[in-house]
């Protein structure tokens, strides 16, 4: 198995922000390299310590052989982490997705370009028993860490039982898991699972619950295993909604920590934060059209903030919902200390370069 480097591995535990990288395409639905590298060095200046490529918000659709850019956006996400020095402090997760065969050539591909860790979604993959999953875990791990992905249903996910995540924290590659059931019965499955097991100090548990983010970060959980009270706490995120207003998530972050470690701040502060964000979260997002609009709501807010020229999606029947705008420009009159416009504007240039 490829073997972590310390500095990535004690990062990963503490616990960081880490984006979901999106796709910046023209307005005839190309690739537009120019703003794609724009956005990874706008995650790298505004302190994210890590990026997730070739995940959901980068579209999937990028692995179609038509389309053939799942190692170009690795490749240029690769390339500015590389130029900015940060190859060694800088946890780099490629989405990986797909029947075994496949998967296994995406975490090979990831491995070559210098990712840290495959997210392993089981995407797709509503057919296969759990236990043909588990197996794909175990042989794609031969090829790098994984970062295991509880993905819902409504991106492309399905529901899996706790017996599962039983027996996949147990697999030795598994480094990290990333929940994101948007659902706390299903969340709970995965942290009781990785309590239940002696692997548990070494899996890092990371937020992908969009709709409570800051109560993820905030919670103790506990179980009794065994007799024996068992405790787990997600130390950081890999999210979607991280993909815009970066900056802040970064600060919101160390606001959680500085309360945890330190008692710095107020817990009812917090609680009222998390609310405002997850009100942000569903008008980015759209659950109220069953998260139709989420990648074209994201694209919209990078687009506001000049780092996309626009929202295209690979696929054109993909675009805002009914009222999804109206919703956005709610939010962000209602919220202006969540955006991290000011940062953005003061360094927009440099991004573009």
């Amino acid at each position: 198995m490829h073997t972590l480097e310390p500095n990535i591995l004690q990062l990963l535990h503490r616990g960081t922000v880490i984006p979901a990288h999106p796709l910046a395409l023209d307005d005839k639905r190309r690739l537009d390299e120019r703003r794609q590298r724009a956005l990874m060095r706008y995650y790298l200046a505004a302190g994210a310590g890590g990026i997730a490529v070739g995940v959901h918000s980068t579209q999937f659709a990028i692995r179609d052989k038509k389309i053939g850019l799942f190692e170009p956006v690795l490749r240029i996400a690769m390339e500015e982490i590389v130029k900015q020095g940060r190859k060694g402090d800088f946890i780099k997760v490629a989405g990986v997705v797909g029947p075994t065969e496949q998967a296994k050539e995406e975490a090979a591909l990831a491995r070559d370009l210098g990712y840290d860790f495959g997210l392993l979604s089981a995407g797709g993959l509503g057919n296969w028993s759990e236990r043909e999953l588990i197996k794909r875990a175990e042989i794609v791990g031969e090829s790098i860490p994984i970062f295991g992905f509880y993905l819902q249903p409504s991106a492309g996910g399905r529901l899996l039982s706790y017996e599962f995540w039983r027996d996949f924290v147990d697999i030795p590659s598994v480094m990290a898991i990333k929940v994101a059931p948007f659902n706390r019965y299903q969340t709970l499955d995965v942290v009781r699972a990785i309590c239940s097991s002696k692997r548990s100090d070494e899996i890092a548990l990371y937020t992908g619950n969009d709709d409570n983010i800051v109560g993820d970060l905030l919670t103790e959980y506990r179980f009794v295993i065994d007799g024996v009270e068992k405790e787990k706490s997600f130390v950081g995120g890999l999210l979607g909604h991280w993909a815009v207003w970066t900056k802040r998530a970064v600060e919101h972050l160390q606001m959680i920590k500085d309360y945890k470690e330190h008692q710095k701040g107020s817990l009812g502060e917090l609680l009222s934060l998390g609310i405002q964000i997850t009100d942000t979260n569903a008008a980015i997002f759209d659950p109220a059209h069953q998260f139709h609009g989420c990648i074209p709501g994201i694209h919209e807010v990078l687009r506001r903030q000049g780092l996309l020229e626009g929202r295209w999606c690979l696929d054109p029947e993909e675009n805002l919902s009914p009222g999804q705008m109206e919703e956005i420009d709610r939010v962000c009159s209602s919220y202006p200390h969540l955006l991290d416009d000011d940062f953005v504007k003061d360094h927009l240039m440099d991004f573009l370069l």
